[in-house]
């Protein structure tokens, strides 16, 4: 599928790097996708299901936010807020220069910003979340050992998956402030909750109480067997080809 490499200015005034991926008809529909926490646009699950969504002819957006990846700025300095606010302005940007997402899909923490971002992209019909918590204060749990030292210093570095990251006090008083339950309840768009049963990253309790707040129209599917990166290509493209039907 050919690939569009890019760039546009996020909330804080930094070029974050994106990729549109393009079926090689004209697009049935635009997406949104919002990768897992620390991770990146590049990532396996990223890249997959949006390969398989090109290829039943929806276009994809996926960017790196802010100090990750390729994308300008520090993840230090980054919070709940200016993730969602990103993904408002990815949505902008499509907007200005195809068309405005029909369909939004998050990842992790990555679905929770894309429930908390849902209500200021009108023209987005559906949502997809993929092992989403369903309170982003879930994410502290990565490092909780490490909290009263951030609290204390105001900024501490923590090892998540492998690779040190800078944590700030902001950001955990920022994601402490977000009431997720409210925006799904007043979502006003169709919600496609998906979650494997086993995932011992994000608990599927988290799927529960997402699908609970939710108004129809909403389905849930689960992901038998899947870990919580979707690691397998199987999974990716079983999640891919179910948005896309």
């Amino acid at each position: 599928m050919p690939t569009e490499r890019f760039q546009f200015r996020g909330e804080g005034g930094h070029q974050l790097a994106a990729s549109l991926d393009l079926p090689e008809r004209e697009p049935l529909a635009y997406a949104l996708f919002a990768h897992c926490f620390t991770c990146g646009k590049d990532v396996l699950a990223a890249r997959r299901i949006a390969t398989t969504l090109a290829t039943r002819g929806i276009a994809v957006l996926r960017f790196d936010f802010t100090g990750l990846g390729s994308s300008e700025g520090d993840f230090a300095n980054s919070t709940f807020s200016s993730n969602v606010a990103d993904l408002v302005r990815a949505a902008d940007h499509l907007r200005a220069v195809r068309k405005a997402p029909a369909i939004l899909i998050g990842h992790s923490l990555g679905g929770a910003a894309i429930l908390a971002a849902a209500g200021e992209i009108p023209e987005a019909k559906a949502v997809v979340t993929i092992a989403a918590p369903s309170d982003p204060a879930h994410v502290t749990g990565l490092f909780k050992d490490r909290i009263e030292d951030i609290r204390r210093h105001g900024k501490v570095e923590v090892s998540l998956a492998g690779r040190p990251f800078q944590i700030s006090r902001e950001f955990l008083d920022d994601i402490a402030e977000h009431s997720l339950m409210a925006h799904v309840a007043n979502l006003h768009k169709a919600l496609l909750v998906m979650h494997a049963p086993t995932d011992d990253t994000v608990g599927i309790e988290n799927a529960t109480r997402i699908f609970v707040a939710a108004k129809h129209p909403k389905s849930f599917v689960s992901l038998a067997g899947a870990d919580h990166l979707l690691s397998q290509q199987r999974d990716t493209a079983y999640v891919g080809d179910v948005i896309a039907a």
